[in-house]
């Protein structure tokens, strides 16, 4: 929930530049999951919270600034998070360090984009 207010923030920028802070979060995610990991001596431990904003992010990219849009975001992507779809469980299971930490959430946010991309297109046909 901390990356709400970074997403509300975020989503008054233009696509590219929305596109450009979460490319660059997104890397830089990866080595600071890597060393956070490294310095509390525990594999992907619930302290590590970078992995969960990137994924956030990219659930809400291009998501209207509205709070139902928000909270169903913020809903869908932790469903996808705990979830684990296939081939989200095998990389949480098989992809170690940073990478193995950051790209779980990165697909779960792209699976929760997919599907909220989905409802809006809906919505317009009804």
């Amino acid at each position: 929930m901390a990356a709400l207010p970074v997403w509300w923030f975020l989503a008054g920028l233009t696509p590219i530049k929305y596109g450009a802070v979460l490319g660059g979060l997104l890397l830089s995610s990866i080595w600071v999951a890597g060393q956070a990991e490294f310095y509390l001596g525990q594999s992907d431990a619930s302290a590590i919270v970078i992995d969960e904003v990137v994924g956030l992010l990219i659930t809400l990219a291009g998501c209207p600034r509205h709070w139902g849009w928000m909270l169903g975001g913020l809903l869908l992507f932790r469903v996808m998070d705990i979830w684990k779809p296939f081939p989200i469980d095998l990389i949480n299971s098989q992809v170690k360090g940073g990478l193995g930490i950051v790209l779980d959430d990165v697909l779960a946010g792209i699976y929760a984009w997919i599907v909220l991309a989905l409802l809006a297109w809906v919505l317009k046909l009804i």
